[in-house]
């Protein structure tokens, strides 16, 4: 059975730091691509980071370039995503997702084949 169950949310000021991690399961961690998404209340799911777990290369939206740093731990099978710089508007519920690895990276939800239920970050001003 394939599981990803994120972890790591919560409340936190602006300018403050967070760190969420996406435990996995039930697939073979380094042919897959995982992404981070988010979707505040109201809007739709964005794809923002994606990481190819065999080689650590990774992608970033540039909304979150320079802020985010996402990784993987293959000896754990899971990746994370540490979050520093903190706005407001990076307020909303965050969701990890896999895909089997190809040549490009992927910001579309629909390419994602897995999905974790979601964890609350909510950035106070």
């Amino acid at each position: 059975e394939v599981q990803l169950v994120e972890s790591g949310g919560g409340l936190v000021q602006a300018g403050g730091s967070l760190r969420l991690a996406c435990a996995t399961s039930g697939f073979r961690f380094d042919d897959y691509q995982v992404g981070w998404f988010r979707q505040a209340p109201g809007q739709e799911r964005v794809g923002f980071v994606c990481i190819n777990n065999d080689d650590g290369s990774a992608h970033y939206a540039d909304s979150v370039k320079d802020r985010f740093t996402i990784s993987s731990d293959n000896d754990k099978n899971t990746v994370y995503l540490q979050m520093n710089s903190l706005k407001p508007e990076d307020t909303a519920v965050y969701y990890c997702a896999a895909r089997p690895r190809t040549y490009y990276y992927s910001f579309f939800a629909y390419e994602y084949e897995y999905w974790g239920q979601g964890t609350q970050v909510t950035v106070s001003s």
